[in-house]
């Protein structure tokens, strides 16, 4: 059987980097060839994070963004393709993600910031990019993407299953051994988490939650945080950086709210505003896939694990995926629909108006 090769590219709203992965899609699972991880620092990191609110000259900041992530996204190309000896002639097409500052459904749009046209020039292969906006010209969220990827990978015949993706949003996938798969953004994964630990620890993450676990959550300020409207409103529904953000975090905080507690509380706030969207959403789960960097969240995890008893909740690593892998391995598969022109989101999941073919493609 001829190869079928797609690279998937994915950086997500953890601002922690970019993720890449070359796999060969001739059978389902895909075959993983290779894959790199390339670290933003943390001057890109802080002007992604500004352009996610309004400011000065945001057309050519983003612009210039948009380059700069292109050649990201090209080394990070380059190193899978260098790994698996692999010549860019040779890859079907790249899936490019794109960097989100700005996701507004409700308005009408969705920017990913990375600039395809020199992307597939610096690569030298077929780039497919702009997933979403398809999606919401057809009165869709445009989000989340990866659940039509999940039900194909992980979809089983035997047992309910969902799916939770902990990036910087998290998001549900209900893969129901038969009938309609259903996916939303369920609240903050690690953005809030992360943008914490920034402020008071100096580091980008709380690594294995360590210091959240130090210390109990706050009942009146973990109600208060639960009480954003969003987490009560029923699916379709997305979100992102545009809602849960440091101006949001702060409106509902005292002056005097101890850094540490706060930490522990939005520990509690991610995990339990996930177990709550599985009660409603998921009821008839018989286990919990997890991929995404919360994975490796030991707190997290055991907290979800405490919360979702006796289900398992348990790392896609142990269906033989790297949990850091689903996301750009979702993008390459979503790049071959594309070529396909077969579908690549879910109407019950976006609240679109049917099935669309996603995408604009850059030739070589």
């Amino acid at each position: 059987m001829s190869r079928e090769l797609f690279a998937g590219l994915m950086s997500g709203t953890s601002l922690d980097g970019v993720d890449a992965v070359l796999a060969d899609f001739s059978a389902m699972p895909p075959q993983v060839l290779a894959h790199a991880h390339h670290v933003f620092d943390a001057a890109l990191r802080a002007e992604l994070l500004a352009l996610n609110s309004p400011g000065a000259d945001e057309l050519d900041r983003s612009a210039r963004c948009a380059n700069e992530l292109a050649r990201r996204y090209a080394a990070a190309v380059r190193a899978v393709l260098a790994e698996a000896a692999v010549s860019p002639a040779a890859v079907r097409a790249v899936g490019c993600h794109g960097q989100t500052v700005r996701h507004r459904p409700d308005r009408g749009y969705t920017v990913q910031l990375g600039n395809a046209a020199l992307l597939a020039e610096l690569c030298g292969a077929r780039v497919v990019a702009d997933f979403r906006s398809r999606d919401i010209a057809a009165g869709g969220q445009g989000a989340p993407l990866a659940p039509a990827f999940h039900a194909a990978l992980l979809r089983s015949p035997r047992e309910h299953r969902a799916v939770l993706n902990v990036g910087g949003i998290a998001n549900l996938t209900w893969l129901p051994s038969t009938g309609d798969v259903a996916g939303f953004d369920c609240g903050p994964g690690n953005c809030l988490m992360d943008l914490w630990a920034g402020l008071h620890l100096g580091q980008p993450m709380d690594t294995d939650g360590a210091w959240a676990a130090g210390a109990r959550a706050d009942p009146a300020l973990l109600e208060q945080l639960l009480g954003e409207p969003y987490f009560a409103r029923r699916p379709p529904k997305s979100t992102g950086r545009d809602l849960f953000n440091e101006a949001w975090l702060r409106a509902r905080l005292s002056a005097a709210a101890d850094a540490r507690v706060v930490q522990a509380t939005l520990l509690e706030l991610s995990a339990q505003s996930i177990a709550d969207a599985m009660a409603r959403e998921c009821s008839g789960a018989q286990r919990l896939v997890v991929c995404g960097g919360g994975v490796h969240n030991r707190a997290l995890m055991a907290r979800l694990g405490a919360l979702l008893a006796p289900m398992p909740v348990e790392s896609s690593a142990a269906h033989g995926i790297d949990p850091g892998l689903v996301e750009p391995l979702a993008f390459a598969w979503l790049a071959r629909q594309t070529l396909l022109e077969a579908p690549g989101s879910l109407p019950a999941v976006t609240g679109a108006k049917g099935a669309r073919v996603l995408g604009a493609i850059y030739p070589p």
